[in-house]
């Protein structure tokens, strides 16, 4: 006795088109390929759609969503040429109800890591989301990745040099003539410095429009990109040399959560793989209960919103 198909058989019982059905969560493992590096192997969670443009159908076919994305997992890598495929079967196996499929990879890419001065090296994991749409014939990929680093307040660091000479003017008020080897002593002193600027570590969500220029998913060279432009890369393997340092970049390159916001948008207005881009500074703050929080866009037309 054959097995019923409610979904080709049966006849909806309100009718109405749907821009999107399908599954999410799914996990599964993916090899994926990016930049010029060899496949890494991820950990995935997946969300698989098309819309249902058949008003009187009663639903897709999603064990063939499913079993695309298996043998994509079990046979292949994820790339810019297997996703496009991978689109276009999900239409192909829905071409009598579907002009429209969306497909969305999230996982966690590792790097190995150079320290700052010792060149240790450790692992640091980046979140990453690689969407890619096909839409009436036309196709759409985006990249996100989610980047921490560290940010310190300017306004916090000029108040404790405020703090460090009024102590200093205090300490030496009654002396004409001080020698140079005792203020040495007395600012590598706890005495001496008094005050420190408060620091936070922060995160930087960055999603770009990929173009045709891209041969492959720009995961690292995104990744540094953001890390040369802020200065301040959380750390893997540190050493106190590699501290020391930190400490130094901080110094030397404070920002509030705009600062950041401005340097990334001046730095991926001119990147020719990117159509659009969207970005998200935030600074976890150490001195107030909530965040810092900065949002901008590329600012094209029919572009990404805030």
């Amino acid at each position: 006795m054959a097995m019923p198909d409610i979904a080709n058989s049966a006849q909806a019982q309100t009718e109405g088109t749907l821009d999107r059905v399908g599954m999410s969560n799914i996990e599964l493992p993916l090899m994926v390929q990016t930049d010029d590096c060899a496949p890494q192997q991820v950990s995935a969670s997946a969300e698989l759609f098309v819309n249902l443009g058949d008003a009187q159908a009663k639903g897709i076919h999603m064990s063939r969503l499913y079993l695309q994305l298996d043998q994509l997992s079990t046979e292949s890598e994820l790339t810019l040429e297997t996703l496009t495929t991978l689109l276009e079967g999900f239409i192909e196996s829905h071409h009598e109800l579907s002009q429209q499929a969306f497909v969305k990879f999230s996982f966690d890419y590792h790097l190995r890591r150079k320290s700052l001065i010792s060149e240790k090296r450790g692992w640091k994991a980046y979140p990453v989301v690689i969407i890619g749409q096909l839409i009436n014939g036309e196709f759409n990929f985006e990249l996100q990745v989610n980047v921490p680093y560290s940010s310190t307040c300017p306004c916090s660091a000029a108040l404790a040099r405020q703090l460090i000479q009024d102590t200093f003017a205090q300490q030496y008020a009654e002396q004409d003539n001080i020698e140079k080897d005792e203020i040495l002593a007395w600012l590598g002193s706890t005495q001496g410095i008094v005050a420190t600027p408060h620091s936070q570590r922060s995160v930087v969500e960055v999603k770009v429009k990929l173009n045709a220029d891209n041969n492959s998913f720009p995961v690292i060279e995104l990744i540094d990109l953001i890390e040369d432009t802020l200065k301040t890369p959380v750390q893997a393997a540190v050493k106190r040399e590699d501290e020391q340092e930190f400490a130094r970049l901080n110094g030397q390159n404070l920002m509030f959560c705009e600062d950041a916001a401005r340097q990334l948008q001046y730095a991926l207005h001119p990147q020719v793989k990117f159509d659009d881009f969207w970005l998200r500074v935030n600074h976890y703050e150490s001195l107030h209960a909530h965040d810092a929080v900065s949002i901008t866009t590329k600012g094209i037309a029919g572009g990404y919103q805030p």
